[in-house]
C-alpha cells in the first residue's frame, strides 16, 4: 500500500475547529481497535498491519493532532491529556462503548493516559486490553536521541526551521534495527509526514510529553500496575530508545503482563516485522471476549 492508497482510507473529521485526518478499515460488525501512532510519525505507521487486522476489527487510527496530514496548529496546547481527549471523541463519534487499543512510542504514554481515566470511571465499558510496542512507559528507563532533548530545549524552535530532511531521516533511522531500516522511498514518506503543514515547527512542542511522562509517572506506570484489563508488551530489543533496557523494568514492575521480544528489531516494530506483530497481539486480542 502506497501513501497515496492510504490517504484513500482516510476521511477529515472537526476537533475543536481543527482538521484531523482519520484513517478507518475493517467491518463496522467486528470488534473496535483503536491505533495510536508514535512522534515523530502518523497513522501510516500501521499500513503493513491494517489488512491481517481489517479482516477481524472495525478499525480507527488518527493521525494525532500536530502529527502526519492532521492539522499543526502553532497555538495549540499540545499535551498527552488533549491528544487523549481527541482519541475519546473519535470513539464517542464511532458510537461504540468497548474497544481494543494498539499503540506505539508516543501513543503509548496516550493509551496510559486512557486506562488511568477508564480506572477513575469504574465503567465496566471502555478499553478492553492493550497492546503496546516500543515506547518510554517508564520515564526512568526512557532513552531519548540528543535530538529530541535538543528539540526540546531552549534552542527547539531555531532547530526545528533549520532541520534537514538528510539530518531528520539520519535521526530516524538510527532506532531501527540495522537490517530492518527504511530504504529511500520509504524515508520520503516518512519526511512527508513529518514535514506536512510545516509540521517542524510543532516539533518543539510535541516533545513536551517527555517532561510529562516524568511529571505523571505514578499516574500513567500506576494505571499498567492497576489495570482492569488485560496488556502485553511487544518490543524490539535493539531500540535504542526503548528496547532491551524497557523490558527488563517491564519485567520487574508488571511480571503478571505478558512480553513479546523481537531480537533484530528497533524502535518500529509494526514497520520492521509486521509478521512477528501480528503473531503476537492477534492471539491476544482474539482471547478477550468483547
Amino acid at each position: 500500500m502506497n501513501l497515496e492508497q492510504w490517504r484513500q482510507l482516510g476521511r477529515r473529521v472537526d476537533y475543536h475547529g481543527h482538521d484531523i485526518a482519520l484513517y478507518e478499515g475493517g467491518r463496522a460488525d467486528r470488534p473496535t481497535m483503536l491505533l495510536i501512532h508514535g512522534f515523530p510519525t502518523a497513522a501510516w505507521d500501521w499500513h503493513r498491519l491494517w489488512p491481517a487486522l481489517a479482516d477481524s476489527y472495525r478499525l480507527l487510527a488518527p493521525d494525532l493532532i500536530g502529527y502526519g496530514f492532521s492539522a499543526k496548529p502553532r497555538r495549540f496546547p499540545y499535551s498527552i491529556s488533549a491528544q487523549a481527549d481527541l482519541c475519546e471523541a473519535i470513539i464517542a463519534d464511532a458510537g461504540v462503548s468497548r474497544f481494543h487499543v494498539l499503540a506505539h512510542d508516543y501513543g503509548d504514554t496516550v493509551a496510559q493516559e486512557l486506562l488511568a481515566r477508564r480506572i477513575e470511571s469504574e465503567q465496566p465499558d471502555g478499553m478492553r486490553s492493550l497492546c503496546l510496542l516500543n515506547g518510554g512507559v517508564f520515564p526512568e528507563r526512557h532513552r531519548p536521541r540528543v535530538i529530541q532533548t535538543l528539540l526540546a530545549s531552549r534552542i527547539g524552535p531555531l532547530l526545528a526551521r533549520l532541520m534537514s530532511k538528510g539530518r531528520a531521516m539520519e535521526s530516524l533511522c538510527a532506532v531501527f534495527g540495522p537490517d530492518t531500516r527504511p530504504d529511500p522511498h520509504e524515508q520520503e514518506v516518512l519526511w512527508q509526514l513529518m514535514d506536512a503543514h510545516e509540521g517542524r515547527r510543532v516539533m518543539p512542542k510535541l516533545l513536551s510529553y517527555i517532561r510529562e511522562r516524568e511529571l505523571n509517572r505514578e499516574r500513567w506506570v500506576g494505571a499498567l500496575a492497576a489495570s482492569p484489563i488485560p496488556l502485553l508488551f511487544i518490543n524490539g530489543l535493539l531500540d535504542p530508545v526503548s528496547g532491551a533496557h524497557m523490558v527488563d523494568r517491564w519485567r520487574e514492575l508488571l511480571p503478571q503482563s505478558p512480553v513479546q521480544t523481537l531480537p533484530g528489531i528497533g524502535h518500529y516494530p509494526q514497520l520492521e516485522d509486521p509478521d512477528s506483530v501480528l503473531a503476537a497481539c492477534q492471539p491476544f486480542f482474539s482471547s478477550i471476549s468483547d
